[in-house]
């Protein structure tokens, strides 16, 4: 139970909407619990808080047809010609079609009779194979769909989801609603028929009938922010719609704009218990809601007698559904304002994620809404964290010896196989799915902490429920024992105890959250599995996607990338291995973080396998609903405060990493326009005219690996010039094409996105500039520079014959694998692109030749290229070779300084001195210190350098370990200065202080100036760092750390 946010021991329900699990026979259908949604005020209010229409001027009016009694004519004379409607029944058919179905004037001004007369025999046809049916089942259904518009008309029952048949509702979302070409929008209207389909006066089932048509807009390309209806509407709302209409239209059009999730409102009409549903959100942002909406409403028991979806060319869409009881129930429903009060408290989960994996759960009645989404996240979870490696594989790897290649070759197959096959997404989701009473336990301890219903909360009352009890942990634990079957159920289900005692805020239960975010305490993570304990931890689920960020530090920054996926397969692949990559990015992160104040830190996101188009949707719910856990609630209704357990502030600094650089500008203006103190801050990367130093345009990250590069040239007296050069990651990327303008050396290979450019003799350095200036792929090199033994294959090319005879079978294996042939053409690999582990255990044996390495000098730009163990094996045959965590932390460091320069400036300050005008144009200071960047980047690389080989000569130990230690050393030292009394000694303070900060900064502002304005903790991390790195880079990193202060 929670009070004011504090935890305290009472496992009594935090609100009366919790109690004791019913066990009966019929599915439960009881709200859960959730703070009510924020309701727009668009006017006078009625006693409940709805606005008043009169029902005169609701919803739309059709113009009138003029030619309809001449189309009936024609409409019979076809279906005569038919022969299949007999003529005593064809009057009767025909105007039952036309005058009873409720259908508007538009359908039949838009159809031919010849296919209306289809339709009316297609029905007549239904009916009769109803009645012919053994079971007397009522169902007529009739489908017609064409690429612009599309026809529906099904069997329902009022108030009931149909799990079986042919959904409808989810076949024109997938086909029209959710159309994979954001230039086709559909708008849908839809509505059931007066009457039932037959004349049995015991009969229930009605007819809905569905209009989908293509959109025509006034203009279809219109700012992002317009708002006025004559322009972004489509041309038939315009012609149907009711004034009253627009103006709610316009009214909630104008705040979805403004946010970033959906706008809900509730509307009575006069004399009708009917009620109408408005909500807008974003397009493309919500895909399978306009299903899950019925089910939702279904669900207590309402049911809808017409909906129209509509959209406007600026990139919104509105819902309108009219609803009413369902009084055909054999239960009892509940009022409906109360429905209506959890239909709209409910939809912002909805729409976070529209179709949960447990959704037939909800739909049938048998869990909530919120019970299902809960189990949603907790399957997430359970994918990643419960596929652990067990007591059997320590055993094993303590019995076998380390440094046994073998020995280790056979442990990293055996933990690929562990993780792999023991618990799949699916058998996960067969286990939790048998046991919906256990998830309905494990969801109300969840809510007892975490759903607050105190003052700002819950502004409406909500009627006493069936309650479920709220069991201790030791009693979920009991209760799971008893309910499972085997020890696979009793580890999944446990998972869910181990997910709820984890969390210490979650945005669940606030409004107008746009996706699921959870701040977890990491400790519940295996040692032997990661060593190096996290400080911070969150989890993000969306409609889209799931991501992870993780961080070493409390002050700690690092990259936000999105993971695509080629294949379903490719899908599964990434899905296993996210936290791992996410957690070795970040350990790769702290470790490169060595020269600077923050920690390493890393966000990933992975789009799910059907939303790879939706990487903006993605990346813009992860960031905001972080948000929603790093700002104070400061909006009643909008941003309601959550329950906080871990009750500290915590500041997240970003960058730009694999398919997010074109989003960062966004993250910073959204954290700007939500009240963040840190927007400047919050996201590196970003553009000039928003302070930003681009790595790229300024080549930080490239200068950095260019150092390591030159420092072998320069360690063994090579001529750059006569040295063959293999390179991964092509001149469209960043740390590619700067490194391509940078070399001066005799590129032999370069392999990227689009395939494999090789030349013995020497690729044209002239054409590879311009493709790097140009930022395009090696598909667009010009072949007429290649020597008579050059060649290039692309990915999507088959049998191409090289000049050596040999014959490549298809284009995408050998671009994989390229990087791995013993060409003989190599020196010099610089890894600038490519993913993950591309060298590993397995692999690494083909770049090593009777013991010796076929390349003798690796410096790897991208993270996390080459393994551990496979670089350990490359440098005990010979390669001299540097990691990423030393090589690619030039990055970092000009993300660092540009941090500094955003919390040392005021708001003004910062736009007069590092903010391009509107012409694009520098400021003089933002050109200096730019300057003073770039420098820094070079320097603390060569020291760097120079220390490993120092290390190297005197030990002999593998640079790749070395590296390693220095990050280790630093760091630990780091910590230590931090904590110790040098840091409470006011004059050793400021002058350390005064020799780490830019000295641009303290000429232009002040020393005094920037510790009043920067974080505490922020400036203790720079004065560590600062002293720790410049120690260890000189005394190595074995001296006892006490020798520093015998210094």
């Amino acid at each position: 139970m929670t009070t004011n946010g504090i935890a305290s021991p009472s496992p009594a329900p935090a609100n009366k909407l919790l109690g004791k699990v019913q066990n009966t026979s019929q599915p439960s259908r009881h709200p859960s619990p959730q703070p009510t949604h924020f309701s727009v005020p668009l006017g006078s209010l009625g006693n409940n808080g709805h606005r008043v229409l009169r029902s005169a001027t609701v919803g739309y009016i059709a113009p009138e047809f003029k030619g309809r009694d001449e189309q009936m004519k024609h409409v019979k004379d076809a279906i005569l010609k038919q022969g299949w409607i007999p003529e005593s029944h064809l009057d009767e058919q025909v105007s039952w079609f036309y005058n009873e179905l409720g259908i508007d004037d538009v359908y039949f001004q838009m159809e031919s009779a010849e296919v209306i007369a289809t339709h009316i025999t297609s029905m007549y046809a239904a009916k009769v194979a109803a009645y012919a049916r053994v079971d007397k089942r009522e169902e007529i259904r009739l489908d017609m769909e064409a690429t612009d518009h599309a026809i529906y008309i099904d069997t329902s029952v009022p108030g009931k989801s149909s799990l079986r048949g042919p959904r409808f509702e989810n076949r024109l979302e997938a086909k029209y609603l959710d159309h994979a070409d954001p230039n086709k929008r559909f708008r849908v209207e839809t509505f059931r028929s007066p009457g039932t389909i037959s004349h049995d006066p015991s009969s229930k089932a009605s007819l809905r009938c569905y209009f989908v048509y293509q959109c025509q807009f006034v203009d279809p390309n219109p700012e992002p922010d317009e708002t006025r209806l004559e322009i972004i509407s489509d041309r038939m709302f315009l012609t149907k719609a009711t004034k009253n209409t627009k103006q709610i239209y316009d009214d909630i059009i104008k705040l979805a704009v403004a946010r970033t999730g959906p706008v809900i409102e509730v509307f009575d009409i006069e004399g009708s218990e009917e009620k109408r549903l408005v909500v807008a959100f974003r397009s493309r942002t919500a895909r399978g809601i306009f299903s899950a909406l019925s089910d939702l409403y279904h669900y207590y028991g309402v049911t809808s007698t017409r909906k129209y979806v509509e959209q406007f060319s600026n990139g919104i869409t509105v819902m309108s559904i009219y609803l009413k009881p369902a009084t055909n129930l054999d239960t009892e429903p509940m009022p409906i304002e109360q429905s209506i009060h959890q239909i709209t408290k409910e939809i912002s989960l909805l729409y976070c994620i529209p179709q949960n994996k447990l959704h037939s759960l909800f739909a049938s009645g048998a869990l909530s809404l919120q019970e299902t989404i809960y189990g949603h996240c907790v399957w997430v979870f359970v994918q990643h964290f419960l596929n652990r490696l067990g007591t059997e594989y320590v055993s094993i790897k303590q019995a076998l010896d380390p440094k046994n290649p073998a020995h280790v070759e056979i442990l990293s197959k055996l933990k690929r196989r562990l993780r792999t096959e023991t618990f799949t997404p699916d058998y996960i989701l067969e286990i939790i799915s048998s046991y919906p009473n256990l998830v309905r336990l494990l969801y109300a301890a969840f809510a007892s902490v975490h759903l607050s219903v105190g003052p700002g909360f819950e502004k409406s009352i909500i009627a006493p429920t069936p309650s479920v009890e709220v069991l201790s942990d030791s009693r979920l634990k009991d209760a799971i024992t008893r309910e499972v079957s085997n020890e696979h159920e009793e580890m999944v289900m446990t998972a869910f105890r181990i997910f709820n005692n984890a969390i210490l805020k979650t945005n669940y239960f606030t409004p107008t959250k746009v996706a699921l975010s959870f701040r977890l305490d990491p400790s519940f993570l295996p040692e032997v599995e990661y060593p190096r304990r996290l400080y911070g931890m969150f989890l993000v689920i969306s409609a889209e996607a799931r991501g992870f960020h993780l961080r070493f530090k409390d002050v700690a920054r690092g990259g936000i990338r999105i993971v695509k996926s080629r294949s379903k397969e490719a899908y599964g692949i990434n899905a296993r291995s996210l936290f791992d990559e996410n957690y070795a990015l970040a350990s790769t992160q702290q470790r490169k973080n060595k020269d600077i104040p923050e920690g390493g830190s890393k966000g990933v996101v992975l789009l799910d396998a059907k939303q790879q188009d939706r990487a903006r949707e993605a990346f813009e719910k992860y960031i905001d609903s972080i948000l929603d856990l790093l700002l104070p609630a400061e909006t009643p209704g909008i941003k309601n405060p959550i329950v906080d357990l871990y009750r500290k502030q915590e500041i997240l600094f970003m960058g730009p990493d694999e398919n997010t650089a074109d989003l960062v500008d966004w993250a910073t203006e959204h954290a700007r326009a939500r009240g963040a103190p840190w927007w400047k801050s919050f996201f590196t990367g970003k553009s000039p005219k928003l302070g930003g130093i681009p790595h790229d345009a300024y080549g930080m990250t490239t200068l950095s690996v260019r150092e390591y590069v030159k420092g072998i040239y320069r360690k063994l007296n090579l001529d750059p010039s006569k040295v063959g050069k293999m390179q991964t990651g092509g001149p469209d990327g960043d740390l590619g094409s700067n490194e391509i303008l940078l070399s001066n050396e005799k590129y032999t290979a370069i392999v990227d996105g689009s395939g494999v450019l090789v030349d013995p003799n020497g690729i044209d350095k002239d054409e590879l500039v311009r493709l790097a200036k140009k930022r395009v792929m090696i598909s667009q090199f010009d072949l007429s520079k290649l020597s008579k033994d050059g060649y290039r294959v692309l990915c999507d090319e088959s049998n191409v014959k090289l000049p050596t005879g040999e014959v490549i079978p298809n284009g995408t294996p050998f671009r994989n694998f390229y990087h791995l042939r013993d060409s003989g053409l190599t020196d010099c690999f610089v890894p600038c692109g490519g993913r993950p582990e591309s060298i590993d255990l397995s692999t690494v044996a083909k770049l090593i030749k009777d013991g010796k390495t076929t390349i003798p000098y690796i410096v790897e730009g991208a993270n996390l290229f080459i393994t551990q163990d496979a670089k350990l094996r490359l440098e005990k045959a010979g390669c001299i070779l540097f990691k990423d965590a030393s090589a690619n932390k030039g990055g970092v460091t000009s993300s660092s300084l540009e941090v500094l320069a955003s919390l040392s400036f005021d708001d003004e300050g910062f736009v007069e001195n590092m903010c391009h005008n509107a012409k694009g144009e520098a400021p003089e200071f933002y050109k200096a210190y730019v300057k003073q960047v770039q420098a820094t980047i070079c320097e603390n690389a060569r020291l760097e350098f120079e220390a490993i080989w120092r290390e190297y000569e005197q030990t002999g130990a593998p640079r790749s370990v070395l590296s390693d230690s220095l990050s280790l050393a630093i760091t630990t030292l780091d910590e230590e200065l931090q904590k110790s009394d040098l840091w409470e000694n006011p004059k050793i303070r400021r002058a350390v202080l005064a020799d780490a900060l830019p000295k641009l900064l303290l000429d232009k502002i002040g020393l005094d100036t920037i510790i009043s304005r920067v974080p505490d903790s922020y400036l203790r991390a720079i004065f560590g760092s600062y002293l720790a790195s410049r120690f260890v880079y000189e005394f190595g990193s074995n001296p006892s750390q006490f020798a520093f202060y015998d210094l």
